[in-house]
């Protein structure tokens, strides 16, 4: 009984009051993920949505943005912000490095926006002309707040992204990764960004990104959630690989297995804002894989909550999550 109250025993977290209600009645069971799960995070997606800086970092107070790589996502994210976050970053010296961070993020992501998804050889010249104008905005800004802010994580781990854009090259990005990893180094975001530029496709080596993700993850303490580099290491062998059965090995499977028993499913594992984000790493790692087991109790704790990302990898994403979500 008390195991169930304060949740050992349970892969499920304990009742959070910032928790946003799940909505039900939905087809399959399965509904999108709002703000991170969390009135919290729902509060400051809504001041950023309306351009009101004041309530954006009244709205921040409960979160470190130097370390917090998915609530800054969720900014980075949000069209429209901009339109406005130039301004704070003119007119707010006090808060200066907060508004630099958010509008270099901000705008690599809609760099990529202006690039889209396609393949190189498919780029327009114009598509590219934008591209570069907007990573090279974000490149500045992020060095700026890395400057003002010595500790903060999250400038270098968005510069890893920059400069991967912008083919700045290895010397370049290896030395922020350093520096990334010198501020936390077990940072998953900083792990995952790094095992997506070590693949053939971003000139590394076959295997090299996985034997990168298994000597960090080696590293980790129980319960903590660089765990999920290897299935984020696994989903990339399978986007390389262009087979759809290439993880369905026994050996696979134990490694993911034992990878999600280490992190996610440790008692000791760490129940934030976003928390579905890691759980949907291993989901979709795991049934991937055709693992029949430990994949039932991932999807049975996400609850039919869907995350976009990891499960933009299919052409299709939520059908694919729903149908995974029904099969386990």
């Amino acid at each position: 009984m008390l195991g169930k109250l304060f949740g050992r025993g349970t892969e499920r977290p304990t009742a959070d009051p910032y928790a946003l209600p799940v909505p039900r009645g939905q087809k399959s069971g399965v509904y999108t993920l709002r703000a991170l799960g969390d009135t919290r995070v729902l509060a400051l997606v809504e001041a950023a949505d309306a351009g009101d800086w004041a309530a954006v970092k009244e709205a921040l107070a409960p979160f470190d943005l130097g370390r917090d790589h998915r609530v800054l996502a969720e900014l980075a994210e949000l069209d429209g912000v901009q339109d406005w976050i130039g301004r704070a970053v003119e007119e707010d010296a006090e808060h200066r490095a907060t508004a630099l961070l958010i509008s270099g993020t901000r705008h690599i992501s809609w760099g990529w926006e202006a690039r889209t998804s396609a393949r190189a050889a498919n780029v327009t010249r114009d598509q590219w002309r934008v591209f570069h104008e907007r990573l090279e905005i974000a490149e500045e800004q992020l060095l700026e707040a890395a400057e003002l802010r010595p500790e903060w994580v999250t400038p270098w781990r968005r510069l890893l992204t920059s400069g991967r854009g912008m083919s700045l090259g290895p010397a370049v990005n290896e030395t922020r990764r350093d520096a990334a990893l010198r501020r936390d180094p077990l940072d998953l975001e900083t792990h995952i960004e790094w095992v997506s530029q070590l693949q053939p496709r971003w000139s590394g080596e076959p295997g090299q990104a996985l034997a990168f993700a298994q000597e960090a993850a080696g590293r980790a303490p129980h319960g903590h959630r660089l765990g999920c580099v290897i299935a984020m290491a696994y989903i990339e062998e399978w986007v390389e690989s262009d087979r759809g059965d290439y993880l369905e090995t026994p050996e696979i499977q134990a490694q993911l297995r034992e990878a999600a028993e280490f992190s996610i499913l440790h008692p000791a594992y760490e129940w934030r804002p976003g928390w579905q984000q890691d759980f949907s790493l291993f989901a979709m790692a795991l049934s991937l894989a055709d693992e029949r087991h430990t994949v039932k109790r991932v999807f049975r704790t996400l609850d039919g909550a869907y995350t976009k990302w990891p499960w933009t990898y299919f052409a299709e994403p939520e059908q694919q999550f729903a149908r995974r979500h029904r099969r386990a």
